[in-house]
């Protein structure tokens, strides 16, 4: 069969055909949630402020009989580049039929986009970043994915392969029970802590929510300024992320750590509230939200997206005091289960703490890379 591969121009019309087309890959996927479109198209469109240091190029991938069978984005973060000083572009927001002739017509036309503005290095998925979704589903397609992870086919898996990508790095996602409750160990090593550092664990204050923000914002490029792969937020993109944390957080599992005063850790923990979203069936209408205020109360899982601290902390176990106390509370307001992650493959500490703690290797998800 032909292919032909075609750049999509920024016309409502063809940003609409790059969204709906994913819809036609998971039609036989009854644990992929279709997301809410008019989000996706945010994304994608200049209002985002992703793309005030980063530019896009978006394709279509049309059959004999002018079908559109596959999409891809081709990605270059300036930020990340300065940062990590290299020159490693991606792509993101790939579907594709199971075929690998179309496959390799897709990754090319990324591929030689990102060579002909200097990359070196083709790196993904990423939709746009790595503080979005990223990476392809490697383990756990019988469960939902939970809120900010992708659920994607597992060929996906062999169209990278075979292609000639390589691992760059997995991610994994733990499962924790809480109604398994916290070792007897644990809590006495988090005494322990409170003791030595004199920490105090507060909640987010939603009186002071935009304070409480910029405080977040600190703490989290701080602590995760030597990460692999991580870019710091921008302010607008901060607070982008609030405005929409804004609708449906619980202060009582948003937890910050402060040492005389100073606020040097933070736990964000939120609703998983994916389960409604898929009763939203990608819109947002009327209808929908009252499904959404009708169901966000009825949410049993949590995810533990967020935890760090400042790097002249890191060696205090005041990370743990914060999971502690965030799990606790947890269980008190009536969750059931946390889903921990994402944590890079070889974050062996965080690894080791959440499976002390009871949690269990549940989801795993690769991102690919190859030269250009």
């Amino acid at each position: 069969m032909g292919y032909r591969l075609e750049s999509v121009n920024n016309s409502s019309y063809d940003i609409d055909k790059f969204i709906s087309f994913q819809k036609k890959i998971y039609t036989n996927y009854p644990n992929w949630v279709t997301p809410i479109y008019s989000e996706v198209r945010f994304i994608l469109g200049e209002k985002n402020p992703f793309w005030n240091h980063a530019e896009k190029k978006l394709f279509l991938l049309y059959d004999e009989k002018n079908c559109i069978c596959g999409r891809i984005a081709g990605i270059i973060d300036y930020s990340h580049n300065r940062i990590h000083s290299d020159k490693t572009g991606f792509f993101g927001f790939f579907e594709c039929i199971n075929d690998d002739k179309a496959s390799s017509m897709l990754f090319d036309g990324v591929k030689e986009w990102l060579k002909s503005n200097g990359m070196d290095m083709m790196r993904g998925p990423v939709n746009p970043s790595m503080n979005d979704e990223c990476g392809f589903l490697l383990e756990g397609y019988d469960k939902l994915p939970s809120l900010m992870m992708p659920y994607t086919p597992p060929y996906y898996l062999w169209l990278c392969d075979k292609y000639g990508f390589v691992k760059a790095k997995d991610l994994y996602a733990l499962l924790k029970n809480l109604s398994d409750g916290i070792p007897d160990r644990i809590e006495r090593m988090v005494n322990n802590i409170k003791k030595r550092t004199g920490v105090k664990i507060r909640k987010l204050d939603m009186k002071n929510f935009k304070r409480d923000i910029d405080i977040l914002k600190d703490i989290y490029n701080s602590a995760w300024e030597k990460n692999w792969g991580f870019v710091p937020m921008t302010d607008d993109e901060m607070n982008l992320s609030a405005k929409k944390l804004k609708s449906f957080v619980d202060p009582n599992i948003v937890l910050f750590a402060e040492i005389n005063g100073e606020n040097i850790g933070v736990a964000v923990t939120i609703p998983d509230i994916t389960p409604v979203i898929k009763k939203m069936n990608g819109r947002l209408g009327p209808v929908e939200m009252l499904k959404f205020l009708y169901y966000k109360g009825r949410v049993k899982g949590i995810r533990s997206m967020i935890g760090g601290v400042k790097k002249e902390y890191r060696n205090t176990g005041i990370i743990a005091a914060l999971y502690y106390e965030t799990e606790k509370n947890a269980r008190e307001r009536g969750y059931e289960w946390c889903e921990l992650g994402w944590n890079l493959e070889d974050n062996d500490l965080i690894n080791r703490f959440d499976m002390a703690i009871g949690g269990r290797i549940y989801k795993k998800y690769r991102i690919f890379e190859i030269s250009v």
